[in-house]
């Protein structure tokens, strides 16, 4: 049996919620160890998504390579096992240049992959899922309420609002017969050879909501349903994944005719602000993080950060 990897190699993480400055955070850190950033935002990763993915644009990366930002067309599907397997070999390759991997984003479920694995999940059962569309249809609520049912702990993570999460789940729990949490605690493929050092950005709730209306009437102002139509016009469906994404959502519903660009703002800052409320929540319960009660772009949160990281490198030295 092959021994596993001795962890002796490094990797930051840098999450929190939509708008905390998280980018800002990362590329200090990086500018001053030494490091590369990897992209760990299911938006990012797709190309022509830019206004309201918040990327950073190329003259604003400060000289830092950043990896998995662009890397798909807009209609290739992606998940948080396939994020794992493409981040892997590139954390690799960046130690291997003796820099610092770190990674930042917003989508905990990419970094739980990326560092804890994922366990083997049951095949997709269309039959099922066409059925629990049909029962959601006739009852909107039901498959939420129903995973409840199976999986009360499971369903506590997962909002109301996101059935094709809660689809899965329900879809694991039946395939399974017993708790998807269950499943996904088994069976793990984590990340070997790293130290991980996990910090979250949690910056006051009331600052963080006005700092996030402000950025998407900016993104609206600046471009997001025009970047929206472009993206059509290039062939690609508007049933393709990044436009379920918050912004990119309405904006859709503007160019379709369904929303006014004042209705559409209204909504993208609703649904945001319960985002990070959300993100906020999970974040929370990640393990071994390290809390920065701030935003990324704070001097103070930023000297707090490279305390941490410069203590946790020396342990390593």
């Amino acid at each position: 049996m092959q021994e596993p990897l001795r962890p002796t190699r490094s990797l930051v993480a840098v999450v929190g919620p939509t708008g905390s400055g998280k980018s800002d955070l990362a590329m200090r850190i990086a500018g001053r160890f030494g490091g590369e950033i990897v992209n760990c935002d299911s938006i990012q990763v797709y190309r022509f998504f830019n206004i309201g993915a918040a990327k950073t644009p190329e003259n604003g990366r400060r000289g830092i390579p950043h990896h998995l930002i662009d890397a798909l067309d807009p209609d290739e599907v992606f998940t948080a096992g396939d994020f794992a397997r493409l981040a892997r070999p590139v954390l690799h390759e960046i130690a291997e240049r003796g820099k610092l991997p770190v990674v930042t984003g917003g989508t905990g479920f990419y970094l739980r992959a990326l560092i804890d694995g994922l366990a083997p999940g049951p095949q997709r059962d269309e039959d099922l899922r066409l059925r629990l569309a049909k029962r959601e249809g006739r009852r909107p609520g039901s498959v939420h309420r129903l995973l409840r049912r199976f999986d009360p702990a499971t369903a506590a993570r997962i909002h109301p609002n996101d059935v094709p999460k809660a689809m899965r789940a329900v879809e694991i729990c039946m395939a399974a017969r017993r708790p998807a949490r269950e499943v996904f605690e088994r069976g793990r493929d984590a990340l070997e050879g790293f130290r991980v050092l996990k910090m979250g950005l949690f910056p006051d709730r009331a600052r963080l909501y006005c700092r996030l209306e402000a950025r998407l009437e900016e993104m609206f102002a600046g471009g997001l349903i025009e970047e929206t139509a472009g993206i059509l016009t290039r062939g690609f469906s508007e049933d393709a994944k990044p436009f379920e994404a918050i912004g990119y959502k309405q904006a859709l519903q503007v160019v379709k005719g369904e929303l006014s660009p004042r209705d559409a703002l209204f909504y993208a800052r609703r649904d945001t602000r319960r985002y990070a409320k959300r993100q906020m929540t999970w974040f929370r319960q990640e393990n071994g993080i390290e809390i920065l009660r701030g935003f990324g772009d704070d001097a103070a949160v930023g000297d707090a950060a490279e305390v941490l990281v410069g203590d946790f490198l020396k342990v390593q030295e």
